[in-house]
């Protein structure tokens, strides 16, 4: 058992605390920005709340967090009252947020300096990957402190890897996040092309899903777009925000990201259209207004 302490508790971090204390039996004490959030979990699941994201990190062995975006992750961990100031030597600190790679090498030298060890460790799965423990961890920095925080991780995930140094995380998060835009836009076409041509999309995708076009996005998520509901899953708004991040790495590296930069112009066009917290799955909508 280790004592963890895990900041912010979102439609994410919430269940990813949970699976912290009750599958991983750890200590654990939560912070979150809204204070009756942090009460109501510790009621629910038995840990600690505490006022500040000092508080919980003091005396810790892990630190996770899971907030909105870089300027949230600062304040919670170098800003007033942050993790940093109190943070054990050699402990480790853990950043779930879809980020960027910047802030995840910046935390990393900042933490190293005060003498702990920081892993960018963004997640793929969604909330329900975040509620039944499936996540997909994606880690950069030291391979030493990632191998002592990996058996923590896998209380919330299916699959944990090591992508490489301080930032790698966060980068294989943006590829991941790419490939799901193209993904999600060409269902889109092709579901919106499907019943303009009058043919039984349930039929269509139980053949075409056994083949080369299948994919996650196609198995979870064709009945949703057929039916035309979006008001649940992972938000336009969320999405946005990393596409976003990985257009700005692309302005760094040099990468070309076509695809990426029109389908983020769709997501604004849903936007618009009211969807701003539909499911990302909403750019059939899009098609079909």
């Amino acid at each position: 058992m280790a004592k963890v302490a895990f900041l912010g508790l979102g439609v994410m971090g919430y269940p990813m605390a949970a699976h912290l204390k009750h599958k991983g039996g750890h200590d654990v004490t939560v912070y979150n920005r809204t204070a009756a959030k942090a009460e109501k979990w510790a009621a629910e699941h038995g840990g600690a709340f505490a006022a500040t994201p000092a508080e919980a990190a003091k005396g810790k062995d892990f630190v996770f967090a899971c907030v909105g975006n870089d300027d949230d992750l600062r304040q919670v961990t170098v800003g007033a009252q942050g993790a940093f100031a109190s943070m054990a030597k050699g402990a480790i600190f853990i950043d779930n947020t879809t980020a960027s790679a910047e802030v995840a090498r910046e935390l990393h030298a900042a933490a190293k300096t005060a003498g702990f060890d920081f892993i960018d460790a963004p997640v793929s799965g969604g909330q329900a990957g975040a509620e039944n423990g499936q996540l997909t961890v994606m880690c950069g920095g030291d391979e030493a402190a990632f191998d002592k925080a990996k058996p923590v991780i896998a209380a919330y995930a299916k699959m944990v890897g090591l992508m490489g140094e301080a930032g790698a995380g966060q980068l294989t998060k943006m590829i991941n996040q790419i490939c799901i835009a193209g993904l999600v836009q060409g269902l889109a076409e092709g579901i919106h092309f499907g019943k303009r041509a009058g043919l039984d999309i349930e039929k269509v995708v139980d053949v075409i899903s056994k083949g080369a076009a299948g994919s996650w996005q196609m198995e979870n998520r064709h009945k949703t777009m057929n039916a035309g509901k979006y008001d649940f899953g992972f938000a336009i708004d969320w999405m946005r925000k990393d596409l976003g991040i990985c257009l700005a790495e692309a302005d760094r590296n040099g990468a070309k990201l076509p695809v990426t930069a029109l389908v983020d112009q769709f997501y604004k066009d849903v936007q618009q259209m009211g969807g701003r917290r539909w499911d990302t799955s909403s750019l059939l909508a899009r098609l079909e207004k």
